[in-house]
């Protein structure tokens, strides 16, 4: 009778991964933990192993799939230089609040300490951006420390996990049983302040709902627009969060991300009361901290927030609900409607304003870029995805896109470029009957474009933009501002993106202007595959709020 080899650190480590529901993981391979391909490669029909070009378009793809999927997004690396690439894909993570558990290949643990090949201190070096970071120090101890980066990936504010695996730990037996599947823990908010919560917004006459952060769910996005509904209460997104509230919905007013609209920053300077749902209120959200001003803001705030530790932190609330977004939401779905409220033409006058703002103004050049996502929001159904990165291209997705489905922008409230090619990527994986559109600037497609060779390898049929202006086009912003006449640094020579494309086995095509992009966008999604279309625009065209000429007027002293 032959006995079956008895169970590795490796074989548990995948076994774990199923009990707590993974399908999908994202990796770079690496000889640090070859053992966990092995035993991948025999949970093959259960768990899609997606093989990335480069470790951080990989940790960007996990991070989008925890944001599509609410669950913790699982990428592979290996040891030093593979856990430096990925790191920001933690950084996005931590930042976007969202589930991910990052598993690091390490030397044996019989080397730790002799700084051997590649070694690194993985607690040290990511402690300070992951919610936790430890090493696996033994087979028998598998089981327990995953099912831990689950639930802490999972619990409070979502965030990323990162966890050392020693090359010696993924080959040692072990029979220790495997544990049951992790439940998120989500605290959610009492009587007595959903009544405190409900007697504030009752003697407003001005107030303003505000929804962002992470550990949001399609029931929330539900519960958020019939409480709107009820009391007639305008809603802002935080910045790229768009997609929590339907934005054709009557009481959706706009977001707060870079350069918002006027009227909608005078509307929360003016508010009485602000009802953060969910958001840190961080930077972008409020202007750098001009629109509400810390510690003690004029305007009476109502903060839910499912850290603890982020209540009172920045500003001092009025009233600090220590809940998660999804229970929160459902409390205030369950609140006695305000009658007759006093502020509900204030919210027909913030939604006619979000109107006016999301109409395409002439920008200098041939293809006119408000107008090309204007037409895109008409042509795409209401459960496409769009993907960006970072850079002023992204402003004119922000002011001029309509999201309608759930979970239908994906985009980095941590700023890091580079994320579009590879977040596409993931949301077409696990999407395929949803269309998927990455929407990138020069600069930014060119640092994770080599994911091209991703969505050919597994035939995926997204549409990929490449606004091209030849610079980093914000930091030339910035430096237009700054530094008048002092250009250097910031110009870009591009290669042919067109011949890139196709070297990658992808449909493209160059629009040099508006008209000519209806046609080349659907010939794009007929391809049956990646494609790629190139828009080169008028390096004038800075933003979509002003140009270099008025920029480098106003240094200049002219109007």
């Amino acid at each position: 009778m032959t006995l079956a080899p008895p169970r590795t650190g490796a074989r548990a480590l995948v076994d774990t991964l199923l009990v707590h529901g993974v399908e999908r993981a994202f990796c770079v391979p690496g000889e640090s933990y070859l053992a966990v391909l092995d035993a991948l490669y025999d949970s093959r029909d259960a768990i899609d192993l997606v093989v990335c070009r480069q470790e951080g378009g990989a940790a960007y793809m996990a991070e989008a799939h925890g944001k599509l999927a609410g669950l913790p997004g699982i990428c592979f690396v290996t040891r030093g230089p593979g856990a430096a690439n990925a790191s920001i894909g933690v950084h996005v993570a931590r930042q976007d609040s969202t589930p991910m558990i990052l598993f690091v290949g390490l030397p044996a643990r019989r080397t730790a300490g002799r700084e051997a090949f590649q070694e690194f201190d993985l607690a040290r070096v990511f402690g300070a951006w992951a919610k936790d970071a430890f090493v696996v120090d033994a087979a028998d101890r598998m089981p327990e420390l995953v099912a831990r980066a689950f639930h802490r990936a999972t619990a409070g504010r979502p965030g990323p996990i990162v966890v050392g695996l020693p090359e010696d730990v993924l080959v040692e037996p072990t029979d220790a049983p495997d544990t049951g599947a992790y439940t998120r823990v989500e605290a959610a908010p009492g009587a007595d302040a959903l009544a405190r919560l409900r007697a504030l917004l009752a003697a407003a006459r001005r107030p303003l709902m505000i929804l962002g952060g992470g550990g949001w769910s399609a029931a929330a996005r539900q519960d958020v627009e019939a409480f709107a509904e009820a009391n007639r209460l305008p809603v802002a997104a935080a910045f790229r969060r768009q997609d929590y509230i339907d934005n054709d919905h009557a009481n959706y007013v706009g977001d707060l991300g870079i350069g918002p609209n006027p009227a909608l920053a005078a509307a929360v300077r003016d508010t009485d009361l602000i009802l953060a749902l969910g958001t840190r209120l961080g930077e972008i959200a409020t202007s750098d901290y001009t629109l509400l001003t810390p510690p003690e803001p004029a305007q009476t705030l109502i903060h839910v927030h499912a850290d603890p530790d982020e209540l009172g932190r920045v500003y001092r609330p009025a009233l600090a609900v220590p809940a998660a977004s999804t229970p929160a939401a459902a409390g205030l779905r369950a609140l006695e409607p305000i009658p007759d409220p006093p502020w509900a033409s204030h919210t027909a006058a913030l939604r006619a304003a979000y109107e006016a703002w999301r109409r395409p103004e002439p920008m200098p050049g041939p293809v006119q870029l408000g107008e090309i996502v204007a037409w895109l929001a008409e042509r795409l159904p209401g459960d496409a995805i769009v993907t960006n990165g970072a850079g002023n291209y992204a402003g004119w997705i922000g002011r001029h896109f309509v999201f309608h489905g759930w979970r239908g922008q994906l985009g980095p409230t941590a700023g890091a470029m580079g994320y579009g090619v590879p977040a596409a990527v993931a949301a077409k994986r696990a999407h395929p009957d949803r269309i998927v559109v990455s929407v990138n600037g020069d600069g930014c497609f060119l640092m994770n474009g080599q994911e091209l060779s991703t969505a050919a390898r597994y035939g995926l049929d997204v549409v990929f933009l490449v606004v091209d202006n030849a610079m980093y086009g914000t930091i030339r912003m910035h430096q237009e501002k700054t530094y008048p006449a002092r250009v250097w640094g910031t110009d870009l020579v591009n290669p042919d993106f067109v011949a890139l494309a196709r070297a990658h086995g992808c449909h493209a095509e160059r629009v040099e202007t508006t008209d000519a992009f209806a046609p080349a966008f659907e010939r794009a999604l007929a391809a049956g595959g990646p494609a790629l279309i190139h828009l080169p625009i008028d390096p004038d065209a800075i933003s979509h709020r002003t140009t270099l000429a008025a920029l480098r007027g106003a240094a200049a002293g002219h109007p």
